[in-house]
């Protein structure tokens, strides 16, 4: 009989001692990261790495600038994490990151993002507004989710992004059974047989050639000499014998004409490429010799599309000017072509161009320097440039803060669930963004009351025993070490002095209720710092 008394308080001291050790230096081999650098130990990584760290010095000399100095491991750790799963790092995963030594470190967390599902379906998320825009498109004809898995599959996988995207061109079949078509499907012009072909022309040049080919669409090109109107419906005709019958996509018979809206009428037009025609291949159809074009590791413009896009999500900022370049020439640092050969050399392997990325000066730098940091600086990439979060990682943050265990495909179906409604209530509230990368609007009113005054930021705050707040009040075995977890949790690094003084202060004599609710408190001042909703 006193045996079975006892299974409950056992049970208690097992899940307090399971929550110390989540909360504190991690001793369970349970859930660890391996820190595998994968293709960054290579000789050749660092040699591309050395040539792009270069280019920049080169660029900064001749400006006369001094680069910021270089930014905590944590900080980094944590730009990575926004970048590539919209949220930032766990406590779980702080601890374990902290027990690396710090050379090589940041690669091998680099490497584990890139190998987590998080990592493949944020991206997806992020890429597929490039490629479709955030709209659900046409009901039926269009399966987004589809679409959506596909392209996590293909992330996950590493598949060559060149592939991936061959198969969103030239693929045929159902928009079930072949998600990939969902690229076509989504331009599917109402009340016709088919896609609008001007409209996957547009999609074309901006999403996988970086180029605002559009504007010739009506007239010819008035930045760019030679892009004429017809080149623009040339682009659009490879699309002029695609059909869709419901949720079936194929080609049929057929040739394309627009409409002149200069000299009037329609007029009948070849497919053609406004550059490098000699990539054309010679067979397949015409779909099959627009994507083979297109892709051919000979055509930069492909590799650099992938490397300034994938630049902006990183950053919050694109390498160039511009996501979409308005002429061939728009300028852009040398580092844009050393990284686009490189892509193309390698198969347009996006795992290493990512890497690679993550693992330039530029990236590591600090957002502020002893001396002042200017526009001049950020322009030229000498400080990391300071950059409003998307409101997904703004709310991706706020809910892996509010847990001590990473969030993500092992975890409960009703806690994913959870954060699924959850961060799409708190998007549509607070507003979704430009779908272009490097759009940066101004924070608003609105958005500043929802993260203070909104039901669902002061209930992750909550003293409530499932958040982290509760739990660190609870376990913490000082007053400056609950503080120094809450930091950690929310903002990925430790307070200052003057922080750690301060709050340390407040938490002072208080014990149970009080003392959660204090830290409670607490984490709702962080959710509402300024520095929560920027990588920096």
């Amino acid at each position: 009989m006193w045996a079975k008394h006892l299974i409950l308080p056992a049970a208690v001291v097992v899940a307090l001692l399971a929550l110390r050790a989540s909360l504190f230096p991690l001793d369970s081999k349970a859930r660890q990261i391996a820190f595998d650098p994968g293709p960054a130990a290579g000789d050749d990584f660092s040699a591309v790495v050395a040539r792009v760290d270069e280019a920049f010095h080169q660029d900064w000399a001749e400006k006369g600038l001094s680069a910021a100095p270089r930014a905590a491991d944590l900080l980094v750790a944590r730009r990575l994490s926004l970048g590539l799963t919209g949220t930032v790092p766990s406590l779980e995963e702080i601890r374990q990151f902290e027990e690396q030594p710090g050379a090589g470190r940041l690669e091998g967390w680099t490497n584990h993002l890139l190998h987590d599902r998080r990592f493949a379906d944020y991206f997806a998320e992020r890429l597929s507004r490039a490629y479709l825009g955030s709209e659900e498109g046409p009901l039926v004809v269009y399966r987004k989710r589809r679409f959506l898995a596909w392209l996590s599959d293909q992330l996950l996988a590493n598949r060559p992004y060149g592939e991936a995207v061959r198969d969103m061109i030239a693929s045929s079949g159902l928009n079930t059974s072949t998600p990939a078509v969902n690229f076509i499907a989504a331009a599917y012009d109402e009340g016709k047989e088919k896609a609008d072909p001007e409209k996957l022309a547009i999609r074309v040049s901006r999403a996988f050639l970086g180029l605002r080919l559009d504007c010739a669409q009506c007239h010819d090109h008035f930045l760019e000499p030679s892009w004429k109107q017809t080149d623009f419906q040339a682009l659009a005709a490879f699309f002029g014998q695609t059909r869709q019958i419901v949720t079936n996509v194929t080609d049929g018979d057929g040739e394309y004409r627009f409409q002149d809206r200069v000299n009037g009428g329609t007029v009948a037009i070849e497919p053609a490429v406004p550059f490098l025609p000699e990539l054309i291949p010679a067979e397949g159809t015409r779909r099959e010799k627009l994507a083979g074009w297109l892709t051919d590791r000979r055509n930069p413009h492909f590799a650099r599309a992938a490397v300034n896009r994938v630049w902006a999500m990183l950053f919050g900022r694109p390498l160039r000017a511009k996501v979409e370049a308005q002429t061939l020439d728009d300028p852009a640092p040398a580092a844009l072509d050393i990284l686009a050969a490189d892509f193309a050399a390698h198969g347009h392997d996006l795992r290493r161009l990512i890497l690679l990325i993550a693992s330039t000066e530029v990236f590591r730098l600090d957002s502020t320097s002893p001396d002042e940091v200017t526009d001049e600086h950020e322009k030229v990439w000498a400080a990391f440039p300071l950059t409003r979060l998307r409101p997904e990682q703004v709310i991706g943050g706020v809910l892996q803060a509010a847990s001590v265990k990473t969030i993500d495909r092992n975890s409960h179906v009703l806690v994913r669930l959870i954060r699924y409604a959850s961060e799409r209530d708190f998007v549509q509230r607070y507003g979704d963004p430009d779908d272009d990368d490097s759009a940066q609007a101004p924070g608003t009113l609105p958005q500043r009351l929802l993260l203070m005054n909104g039901e669902l930021v002061d209930k992750q705050a909550r003293d409530d025993l499932v958040n982290a707040s509760a739990r660190i009040a609870l376990l913490a075995p000082t007053d400056e070490a609950a503080v120094e977890t809450a930091y950690l949790s929310v903002l990925t690094r430790r307070p200052t002095g003057r922080e750690l003084s301060h709050f340390s202060a407040q938490l002072s004599g208080l014990t149970g209720g009080a003392r959660q609710r204090r830290l409670a408190d607490l984490f709702w001042v962080l959710f509402n710092s300024t520095e929560l909703s920027y990588n920096h």
